[in-house]
């Protein structure tokens, strides 16, 4: 288990499929950066991955309905509820 900056405890499983969602993004939207993992701020079972998005507003909307799609699957085939956020450089470096 992992304990996210926010002390949510996210298993092994949750952090192997946060990290599969954004390397499946990274492949084709080079230009995303890895913020962190927290819980969401409304449902407690939800997990956002947060990641610095594309600048070009065209791109981060493709790289939403991915996304969405991406994390539609996860929540069918596994069962976790997992989508991105929006990050920033200063979470990056909290993180570090």
């Amino acid at each position: 288990m992992w304990v996210g900056r926010d002390r949510k405890v996210i298993n092994l499983k949750q952090m192997e499929l946060s990290h599969q969602l954004f390397n499946q993004l990274k492949q084709h939207y080079p230009e995303i950066e890895w913020v962190d993992i927290v819980e969401s701020g409304i449902y407690p079972d939800h997990l956002w991955v947060k990641m610095i998005l594309p600048e070009d507003e065209e791109r981060e909307i493709e790289m939403g309905h991915l996304a969405a799609d991406l994390s539609t699957d996860i929540l069918i085939d596994y069962g976790y509820h997992i989508t991105i956020s929006s990050g920033t450089g200063a979470e990056i470096a909290q993180c570090v």
